[in-house]
């Protein structure tokens, strides 16, 4: 067999296989019982929230399931069924940075880090609206942000904090210090603004130079936010953004499900427990 394989150039594999009789036809693709049923609510999901993937889709269709009295469905129904028409997202491809980061963002704990940030969203108009935000590094929530159309300023810094505070425990002073983690913009790194902070309880961090790993959570809802929410959206001038964002806001707040979370939304995770410890 060895010879007449290396004499036709074919696989010895291959000539077993004719040996063996005609070429065998492939068996029916799997298909199970309310498919069709399943496919229709994962479309009707997938129209709201076109960059999700099939992880998220089905947390958002058990929500679904649960709501209306009927049986989950595990994580490899739902890729089979998004794989079968073609309702995958494309594999990232892309590279991480060769810079390891060895620290860790996460917390056990609420209101035990907090991490603000920054970003720009561009309308159709080429108006700019800049957004600053501080989100909770254990339950992913964003407690507040703010909104402009010029430069955030440390006033705005400085407003965000206070109604961070009062959001979460109720009046101007922690109950207990709180870590507030940004990068090393002049709007957080201000004397008044560190000052504040110290009066409000909060203990200013700041991230090494060239560093944004170090605020990777933050990092993370930025792609996150503007992925769901900006890019699936239309931008035309920036009085509309701004109406909008609270609604942005609250959307990611509520019904988002989040793979550190075990695929719950922040404030469901926040109603499961009221110390909601993290998960990971």
């Amino acid at each position: 067999m060895k010879r007449v394989a290396d004499s036709l150039q074919v696989s010895r594999s291959r000539l077993a296989e004719r040996l063996d009789g005609p070429h065998r036809t492939r068996k029916p693709r799997y298909v199970k019982a309310q498919d069709e049923e399943l496919l229709r609510l994962i479309r009707a999901i997938l129209d709201e929230r076109q960059t999700y993937g099939y992880r998220r889709i089905q947390a958002c269709l058990n929500a679904h399931l649960r709501a209306t009295g009927q049986s989950e469905v595990n994580h490899k129904r739902v890729y089979r069924i998004m794989r079968m028409n073609g309702l995958l997202l494309t594999r990232h491809n892309g590279k991480r940075p060769d810079k390891a980061h060895e620290g860790k963002i996460v917390t056990l704990h609420r209101n035990t880090r907090w991490c603000s940030d920054g970003f720009e969203i561009p309308c159709d108009n080429r108006e700019v609206v800049r957004v600053a935000f501080v989100l909770d590094s254990c339950d992913r929530e964003v407690i507040s942000y703010v909104a402009t159309t010029r430069g955030i300023s440390g006033s705005m810094v400085r407003d965000l904090m206070l109604e961070s505070v009062e959001r979460r425990f109720g009046n101007a002073h922690t109950s207990h210090t709180v870590e507030w983690l940004s990068d090393n913009g002049s709007c957080y790194t201000a004397k008044e603004t560190v000052e504040f902070a110290s009066w409000l309880g909060l203990r200013s961090c700041f991230t090494p130079v060239r560093s944004p790993e170090s605020n990777g959570m933050a990092e993370a809802f930025v792609k996150t936010f503007k992925r769901d929410y900006v890019d699936c959206n239309i931008c035309p001038d920036a009085p509309s953004v701004l109406k909008r964002l609270s609604e942005w806001f609250e959307d990611y707040n509520e019904n988002a499900p989040h793979k550190g979370l075990r695929m719950r939304s922040p404030r469901q995770f926040i109603r499961l427990s009221a110390t909601a410890g993290c998960p990971v």
